[in-house]
């Protein structure tokens, strides 16, 4: 008997979260049904994001987050919860995220794929199979919770990904569960090994599952050869002093493998694709108090057409705490932030996200910063 008839298709990457999720639901009398998106990475390797890339927590942990191994677990489970399991082939769909990734590279932008992924592929294309298919919600493994029409941080702080859900639509949202938000990490470990889950103890997935070794650059190279050219690096003052191979070799606030000296610590603190100039400096000159962001998704209709700022606090990176801020809505699709005191390295391409307590207010993709 399932709950209230309700269906809900999980998608499950073999990883503990969305093993407990999928646990959770049919305790609960879902009628539930596994999905495992398989999305042919370059590497060879099939991927579902359980952990963001931004996690760098120095715990148990395992390169990537998809492989043919997870996929087996996530059949397995289902197997041991006798839920039905199919394999999703999304893989011209996962294209559209590594030409997203390679393209703003190349434009000087720093990436966040997987909270595209999200977007477009986890509560866009398997929302719509879910529906095709009659089931009444999409659920993941996500910390992060869905409380009565509103998206909120996950109980667990040091896990919370709300960050990377901030752009699911308010429909999308409607016919979303987050199971496990409202639990601690050790907690659904402990359940997992209660049920006898074979991935109780299985590592968090880490990094980005297409970029094999992590060599951002040398990804963008291999796809996109005729963008990279030679350029110079600059000082604040605008003296060159150096010369490298392609401003794609680099981030906003990096300081580590500059391949340029100055005798103190400096960091990269600006990007222009257009004539290749890296410019470096102190990490004075990293701190920007305002930013403006485009592609906004409002979940709070209270943030609309009201012509003034509202208190918030905004998060400019997956493990950036919320700092206190204001936020202004200047356009039909943009977003002006101010906060309280300056924030380092405020980086174009990644995601600013609202808050207001835990309630996610909505956000944006950062496109530029001020003093």
């Amino acid at each position: 008997m399932s709950k209230n008839g309700k269906k809900v298709v999980v998608a499950m990457s073999g990883g503990v979260d969305s093993s407990v999720a999928a646990a959770l639901l049919q305790r609960e009398g879902y009628e539930v049904m596994g999905a495992f998106m398989r999305l042919g990475s370059p590497d060879g390797v099939d991927h579902v994001d359980e952990m963001p890339a931004c996690d760098t927590s120095p715990a148990k942990s395992k390169q990537g987050c998809c492989s043919v191994l997870d996929s087996a677990d996530a059949r397995r489970v289902a197997g041991m919860l006798d839920i039905p399991f199919y394999v999703l082939n999304f893989q011209d769909d996962f294209g559209r995220v590594i030409d997203y990734f390679v393209d703003e590279y190349n434009r000087g932008r720093t990436p966040n794929p997987c909270v595209r992924c999200n977007d477009w592929l986890k509560f866009g294309k398997l929302a719509k199979y879910a529906e095709a298919v009659g089931a009444d919600f999409v659920a993941s493994g996500h910390y992060a919770r869905v409380e009565n029409g509103r998206l909120l941080r996950g109980i667990d702080h040091k896990k919370d990904q709300s960050y990377v859900l901030f752009g699911i639509t308010p429909t999308a949202l409607a016919h979303t569960l987050l199971p496990i938000g409202g639990m601690e990490k050790s907690e659904v470990r402990r359940i997992a090994e209660e049920l006898k889950l074979p991935v109780f103890n299985k590592p968090d997935s880490q990094e980005i599952c297409f970029v094999p070794n992590q060599d951002y650059a040398g990804l963008v190279q291999r796809r996109s050869p005729d963008t990279f050219r030679k350029g110079d690096f600059v000082t604040t003052a605008g003296e060159v002093i150096g010369q490298h191979e392609g401003h794609q070799h680099f981030t906003i606030g990096q300081r580590r493998g500059l391949g340029v000296a100055l005798g103190h610590k400096i960091y990269v603190v600006d990007i222009d694709a257009t004539s290749s100039r890296v410019t470096v400096g102190e990490k004075e000159a990293l701190f920007k108090r305002s930013l403006v962001a485009h592609q906004i998704n409002l979940l709070d209709p209270t943030l609309k057409g009201t012509g003034e700022a509202r208190i918030c606090q905004a998060k400019i990176r997956y493990n950036h705490d919320p700092q206190p801020a204001t936020v202004l809505v200047t356009g039909d699709d943009e977003i002006t932030v101010r906060f309280n005191e300056p924030q380092t390295a405020v980086t174009p391409g990644q995601a600013v996200v609202l808050y207001d307590g835990d309630h996610v207010l909505g956000g944006g993709w950062i496109d530029s910063a001020g003093v």
